[in-house]
This record gives structure tokens, C-alpha cells and sequence, in this order.
């Protein structure tokens, strides 16, 4: 028996394209929302909404989830080396894993006050709601813009750009309820706003924690269709059947395989499973595949 394998980087996963490129954008991110998730909360107690209150734990969990795919990243760049002869590369995943706990946490603590204070509005200044959720938009956006000349080669720096744009409309959200409530004077506005952002944080969480969960899981990972591979792998020339085929994530951005590839006329040759390693990356986004090649058919009948 023998086998091939290739560690090349992914499409799009190649040193121009990395997390860690972005670190300088990672570190003004955090900066301007970590900043801007204490104002906005000072002036949340003072002015008494719980929209801008909800809005602060929102970025909070922002500022964490920045801080941890930064540090994540970091990591995922350093070598193989003793016991983790895959690297780091795992901490992306455990990064998700945190950030959607983190999430859950914020949501359940400002859910328990906006259904408190439904019950018996305060009274809230629009106007300070207004002004301090516009500085968000601003941040918000701002902080967007630094991550999307990446978005379209990197899933991770994609997601930054689509979050932190999802942020910036929550914020204007706010902004709206702001003018609802000078408009109308109404109170109930603020904590229905509020409640209508913990269920947008739900909503994204809930697709975080399903992700991370089956990535923590060795699952498949979404991109790929494992039936495709497979009957990519059967329609090679010389292939008389597929064993032994995984697929799992070795972060959130790479995507290992093995695979036993049944060859009763013998192997093929360096040449073919180069050739191999190359459409696996290529078609399907498979940047380290390895494969082992077998003569015959005896060993893998329960398998095959």
C-alpha cells in the first residue's frame, strides 16, 4: 500500500489572505467598540433606555467575539510543533464555540430586564438615544469598511464585515425608536426595540452555535458535499471503490480529507495523486488531502 498527501493553503486560505494580515484592523476595531460599548452604556443608565443598554451588550460581545478571532488567528499561524502536530489552527473553531456562549449570556441578561421593564416603562430622552446610537452607526460602519477589501477571500474576515454591517443597522434601529418616542412620547418603544435587537443577537447566535458546534464536531464542513467528493474519487480512472473517506475541518477556514482508494491494477504514480491532492483543492476547496492507494479488495469488502 501507499499513499499521498498535500498541505498547500486552500483557495483563498494562501499569505495574502490571512487573518492575521488583518491584525492592524482587528486592533482598531476593538478599540473603537470597546470605547463606544462604554459610553453608550453610561448613557443607557442615565437616559434610562434599555434599547441603548441592549445595543451596549451587543457591541460588548462584539468586542470579545473581535478579540477572540484576532487571538485565534494568531494561533491558527503558528507551526506544528511537539504534541500538536496539526498546529493551532483548532483555536478558530473554539473561538466560535466561546463566541456563541459569550452571546447566549448577553442575551439572557438583557431579555430578563426588557421583559422587566415592559412591564412598567420609564421614561427615556429620545434624543440622547438618537445621538448616541447615531455615533454607533458611525463606529459600526466604520469598523465594517476595515475588513471589506478581505470579505471575498476569507470566510472569517467576511463574517467581521457582515457583522459589524448588522451592527450598524441595529444602531440605526435605535435611532428610529429615538424618534419614535419624541414623535409619540411613548415609552413602550424602548424596551419592544430592545427586545426586537436581543432576537436579531438570537437569531445570528443561533447560526453561530449550530456552525461551531458541528465544526467542534468533526462535521463535514458546509461548503463541501461529501457525496460530490466521493463520486469524484469513484470516477477516477483505475478506481474500483472508496473507503475509509472523512472530511472534517481542521479550522474555520481549512478542510483535511483521507481517503482509501481501491486501484486493483496497481498505483498509479506520484503523478496521479498530485494531480489528485490539486482538484480536491481546487473543486472543493480541500486544501490538505491524504490518500492511501490499495492493490486489492480483500482487506476492505465490509468497508468498500
Amino acid at each position: 500500500m501507499s499513499g499521498g498527501h498535500r498541505h498547500d493553503h486552500g483557495p483563498g486560505h494562501g499569505p495574502g489572505h490571512s487573518p492575521a494580515d488583518f491584525g492592524p484592523a482587528f486592533a482598531i476595531g476593538v478599540a473603537l467598540n470597546l470605547a463606544f460599548v462604554v459610553v453608550e452604556a453610561v448613557a443607557g443608565f442615565l437616559s434610562g433606555s434599555m434599547a441603548l443598554v441592549a445595543d451596549a451588550g451587543h457591541n460588548l460581545s462584539d468586542v470579545l467575539s473581535l478579540a477572540l478571532a484576532w487571538g485565534a488567528s494568531v494561533l491558527a499561524k503558528r507551526p506544528a510543533a511537539g504534541r500538536f502536530t496539526y498546529g493551532y489552527k483548532s483555536s478558530t473553531i473554539l473561538a466560535a464555540l466561546a463566541n456563541a456562549g459569550l452571546l447566549l449570556v448577553a442575551i439572557g441578561g438583557i431579555a430578563f430586564e426588557t421583559l422587566h421593564r415592559m412591564a412598567a416603562p420609564p421614561a427615556v430622552e429620545g434624543r440622547t438615544m438618537m445621538l448616541v446610537a447615531g455615533v454607533g452607526i458611525a463606529v459600526n460602519a466604520g469598523t465594517a469598511l476595515l475588513f471589506a477589501r478581505g470579505r471575498k477571500h476569507d470566510i472569517n474576515i467576511r463574517a467581521a464585515f457582515l457583522h459589524m454591517t448588522a451592527d450598524a443597522l441595529v444602531s440605526l434601529g435605535v435611532v428610529i425608536a429615538g424618534g419614535l418616542i419624541l414623535l409619540t412620547g411613548a415609552r413602550w418603544i424602548d424596551p419592544v426595540t430592545s427586545l426586537v435587537i436581543v432576537l436579531v443577537i438570537a437569531w445570528g447566535t443561533w447560526a453561530l452555535l449550530k456552525d461551531s458546534v458541528k465544526l467542534g464536531l468533526n462535521a463535514v464542513p458546509g461548503h463541501i458535499d461529501e457525496s460530490a467528493v466521493r463520486a469524484h474519487l469513484v470516477a477516477l480512472s483505475g478506481v474500483s471503490a472508496v473507503h475509509d473517506l472523512h472530511i472534517w475541518p481542521m479550522s474555520t477556514t481549512e478542510a483535511a480529507l483521507t481517503a482509501h482508494l481501491v486501484m486493483p491494477k496497481g498505483h498509479p504514480g506520484d503523478r496521479f495523486l498530485h494531480d489528485l491532492a490539486h482538484d480536491l483543492e481546487h473543486d472543493f476547496g480541500i486544501a490538505h488531502a491524504t490518500v492511501q492507494v490499495e492493490t486489492g479488495t480483500g482487506d476492505c469488502e465490509a468497508g468498500c
